[in-house]
C-alpha cells in the first residue's frame, strides 16, 4: 500500500493591520500633520510678538491682554485664511496646558508659608466667597453653559490663566471660554486704576495695601501694576498674597474634575474614566515642588515665567480669534453685570480680611 505524504501546510501570512502601518507611512503622516499646524502657528507667533511690543510701549497692558484683544480683532475681521485653523487649534489646548504646568514655577512654598496662618486664612475665605458666590448669582441670573463657573474661577484665582486651566477639566465652549477671559481683563484693567485712588482714602498703610492688591486683583500683572503705586514694601506683599491664591488653582481644579467624574461615571469617550488628575494640574505641581525645593534657582525661574507668559499669550491668541462679537454682544449683558458684582465681591471680602488682620 502506497502512502500519500502529507501536504505541507501553507501559513498565510497574517494581513497587515491597518493601524499599524509601516514606519516609513507613519512618518510621512506625522509630517503632513506638522505641516498643517504651521501656517496656525506662525500667525500665533507674530501674534505674540505684537503683544510683547504692545506691552514694552504701554507697560500697563499684560501680554497676555493684547494677545486675547488681538485675536479679537484679528478673528471677527477674518484675517486669517483657514489654513491657520489646525494652529490655532492646537495653541488654543496643547499650548494652554504647556503653559499652565509651567506656571508652577512662580510659585515657591517658602513665600506662601512666610505670611502666617491668619492671611492664610483670609485668602481661603476670599476664594471660597468668590468662587461660590459668583457662581451661585451667575446661576440666578441664567447665564448659560460653563459661564458661572469659568468667571468664578477667573475672579476668585488668577485671571484668564485660571480659566484656561479650569477648561482644560471641562472643555466648555469656547464662546463661553473667552467671555470669561474677556471679563477678568476688563475688570483687572479697572483695579489698576481705581484701586490706587483708594489707597489713602481707605487709611491703608503700604502693607495693607499690598495684601489688599494680590488678594482681590486677577492677573499677576495687574497685581504688579497696583501695588507697585505704593512703593516696595507692597509690591512684595502683593506679589506673596498673588502666589497664595495661585497655589489654590490645583485643588480647585481638581476638585471640580473629580466632581464631574463622579457625575458622569464611565460615559468618557471610549467607555474609559477620565483621568482623575489632568496632566497638566501634575505638571503644575511638579513645578511648584521643583521650585519650592530649591532645585530651579530664582534666575532660572523668572526665564521659565518669561516663557510661560508667551505660551500663555499664544494660546489666548487662539482662544480670541473663536470669539464672535455680534454674539457676544446679544449675550453679554448679563456676564457683565456678575463679572462685576464678582470683582465688587472679591474687593469687599479681601479689604475686610485685611483690616481683620493687620
Amino acid at each position: 500500500m502506497t502512502m500519500t505524504p502529507p501536504r505541507p501546510v501553507l501559513r498565510q501570512p497574517p494581513a497587515s493591520s491597518p493601524a499599524r502601518q509601516p514606519q516609513p507611512q507613519r512618518s510621512r503622516a506625522a509630517v503632513a500633520a506638522a505641516r498643517t499646524l504651521l501656517p496656525g502657528l506662525a500667525a500665533t507667533a507674530a501674534a505674540v510678538v505684537v503683544a510683547w511690543f504692545v506691552h514694552r510701549a504701554v507697560p500697563e497692558v499684560a501680554p497676555l491682554t493684547a494677545a486675547v484683544v488681538l485675536g479679537v480683532v484679528v478673528g471677527n475681521l477674518r484675517l486669517l485664511p483657514a489654513s491657520t485653523k489646525p494652529g490655532l487649534g492646537f495653541s488654543a489646548k496643547r499650548v494652554m496646558r504647556l503653559a499652565i504646568a509651567l506656571l508652577g514655577v512662580k510659585l515657591a512654598l517658602s513665600q506662601v508659608l512666610g505670611l502666617g496662618w491668619q492671611t492664610l486664612v483670609v485668602v481661603l475665605v476670599v476664594v471660597g466667597a468668590t468662587f461660590f458666590g459668583t457662581q451661585w448669582l451667575g446661576r440666578r441670573m441664567g447665564l448659560p453653559g460653563d459661564q458661572p463657573l469659568l468667571i468664578a474661577t477667573g475672579f476668585s484665582i488668577c485671571g484668564a490663566s485660571a480659566v484656561a486651566a479650569m477648561n482644560g477639566v471641562t472643555d466648555s465652549d469656547e464662546e463661553d471660554v473667552v467671555t470669561a477671559v474677556a471679563l477678568v481683563t476688563l475688570c483687572g484693567s479697572l483695579a489698576i486704576a481705581v484701586l490706587p485712588l483708594l489707597h489713602h482714602p481707605l487709611g491703608l498703610d503700604p502693607l495693607q495695601f499690598g495684601r489688599w492688591a494680590g488678594a482681590s486683583v486677577h492677573d499677576v500683572g495687574q497685581v504688579v501694576a497696583v501695588a507697585q503705586t505704593a512703593g516696595p514694601l507692597a509690591l512684595t506683599q502683593a506679589v506673596v498674597v498673588k502666589l497664595m491664591r495661585v497655589a489654590l488653582l490645583a485643588p480647585l481644579v481638581t476638585g471640580v474634575a473629580l466632581a464631574r467624574r463622579r457625575r458622569r461615571g464611565a460615559a468618557a469617550v471610549g467607555g474609559r474614566r477620565p483621568a482623575p488628575v489632568p496632566l497638566f494640574l501634575v505638571g503644575f505641581l511638579g513645578c511648584a515642588a521643583l521650585r519650592s525645593t530649591g532645585v530651579v534657582p530664582a534666575g532660572l525661574a523668572a526665564n521659565i515665567g518669561t516663557v510661560d507668559d508667551l505660551l500663555m499669550a499664544a494660546a489666548l491668541f487662539a482662544l480670541g480669534m473663536t470669539v464672535d462679537i455680534r454674539s457676544l454682544v446679544r449675550t453679554g449683558r448679563k456676564a457683565l453685570l456678575l463679572g462685576l458684582a464678582s470683582w465688587v465681591t472679591i474687593a469687599g471680602v479681601s479689604l475686610a480680611g485685611v483690616w481683620l488682620t493687620t
